[in-house]
């Protein structure tokens, strides 16, 4: 099991590791051994998560979720396969985090008179300005 939060967690079943070839330095050994981590997990039919959980967090991970809502993490970061591994597990978890919390509702103001009296007063401005670049035979 894999802890998010005292109410929420993921079994581990739920996510897939796939080891591949990390492209950049390394010498040798980049081309020898798979040390970049996928992740995946299946947040569309994941039965660990709550409704409203689901939606903040598919939409706050963006185009890393596929299509068929699974979540792909590419962790390339380290030389080692434990630590891409631990390190996409990580980010995993902060994204959860940060769909954990509910954003805000907004509230709906009305402009306040002094506002709305001011930015008036600078239409009136600005007209006043275009008027006078007019020719002095134009009709108003």
């Amino acid at each position: 099991m894999i802890f998010i939060t005292d109410a929420i967690s993921i079994d581990e079943n739920e996510i897939q590791y796939q080891f591949i070839k990390a492209s950049g330095p390394g010498g040798q050994n980049v081309n020898k051994v798979s040390s970049a981590v996928q992740l995946r997990f299946d947040v569309k039919h994941s039965p660990s998560l709550p409704e409203g959980l689901r939606g903040r967090f598919i939409r706050l991970a963006g185009r890393r979720v596929s299509r068929k809502g699974v979540l792909v993490i590419d962790a390339r970061r380290f030389r080692h396969q434990e630590q891409n591994r631990q390190d996409a597990l990580r980010r995993l978890k902060q994204l959860f985090l940060k769909a954990i919390r509910k954003p805000k509702e907004r509230l709906r103001t009305k402009p306040t008179a002094l506002s709305k009296e001011r930015r008036l007063a600078g239409k009136r401005l600005q007209s006043e300005k275009k008027r006078l670049r007019r020719p002095i035979g134009s009709v108003d």
